[in-house]
């Protein structure tokens, strides 16, 4: 079986290309517009692409691929840009819409958790979305375009809506990549928000495994939250982290406000996640 990943030298991508690169009888083609460096595996394939400026024929310089998990995304994370619908969703919908034409068969597209925008609580599928910042309404009309493009062709869609993660390769800017650093430099304190914001983390380990598992499940999954199912407060997931490391680091909380383009409380549910796997397991 033939995998490309788009997105593949960033954050998600170098974790789900690295639980490829590992399965018997994967071939994977890793897809970034950043050149072949060290994050790539040893015998995964690489194609230096621009998807903005991709041609006719895309479904071939891919080696046409039996499924494609589709991450790859720009402007982040800067989500109040326009960009994200003004110019990049029509990018991402004519590049897949290429790719399914010519004949692509599975689908796995990254979706995001702040489709569901302001709501509280917990989250599932069958909720209507309703975003409120562009990324998540650039994100929300491209799964719309391919429900439509997938229910007049063979391809079989999965809209992985992802929550919160962390782990090794994060961006400099994010908590967990902050906290590391300022740990490791002993620093006395560690600055942050409030902390009591409820959210839904995952390690980015556990997310490339879902991903990868729905992309070899050979099915139309449609919207699967990739999530833990638990609500957990930043404060509690900071401290994990401080524990772990045996760090003495003070947290300074309440520097930061909390950020106003998402609700205090919200988390998803993972019960559809849950039954998928275990009919993943079961194929298997």
């Amino acid at each position: 079986m033939k995998v490309a990943v788009t997105g593949a030298s960033g954050f998600i991508g170098r974790h789900v290309v690295r639980r490829l690169s590992l399965l018997p009888g994967v071939h994977v083609v890793a897809v970034s517009r950043r050149g072949a460096g060290a994050w790539l595996p040893e015998g995964v394939a690489h194609v230096a692409a621009d998807m903005s400026a991709a041609s006719e024929g895309a479904f071939e310089w891919l080696g046409r691929p039996d499924a494609l998990i589709h991450l790859a995304w720009s402007g982040l994370p800067n989500y109040q840009s326009r960009h994200h619908f003004d110019t990049h969703l029509g990018e991402q919908y004519r590049f897949l819409e290429q790719l399914v034409k010519a004949g692509l068969s599975t689908l796995v597209c990254a979706g995001t958790c702040f489709e569901y925008g302001m709501q509280s609580g917990e989250l599932d599928e069958s909720l209507p979305t309703d975003p409120c910042n562009p990324y998540g309404f650039a994100k929300d009309a491209l799964r719309r375009e391919l429900e439509f493009l997938a229910a007049d062709s063979q391809v079989r869609l999965t809209w992985a809506r992802l929550f919160y993660m962390y782990g090794e390769g994060q961006a400099p800017g994010a908590l967990y990549t902050q906290f590391m650093a300022a740990a490791g430099r002993g620093d006395a304190e560690f600055r942050m928000s409030g902390g009591e914001q409820l959210r839904d983390f995952l390690p980015v380990a556990d997310v490339a495994q879902h991903l990868v598992a729905l992309a070899l499940g050979h099915a139309a999954h449609g919207i699967v939250n990739i999530c833990s199912g638990r609500p957990t407060s930043v404060r509690s997931l900071v401290e994990g982290w401080r524990d772990s490391l045996g760090s003495p680091i003070e947290l300074a909380l309440g520097h930061f406000p909390y950020p106003s383009y998402e609700p205090m409380a919200f988390w998803g549910s993972n019960a559809k996640l849950i039954r998928l796997t275990r009919e993943v397991a079961d194929a298997s």
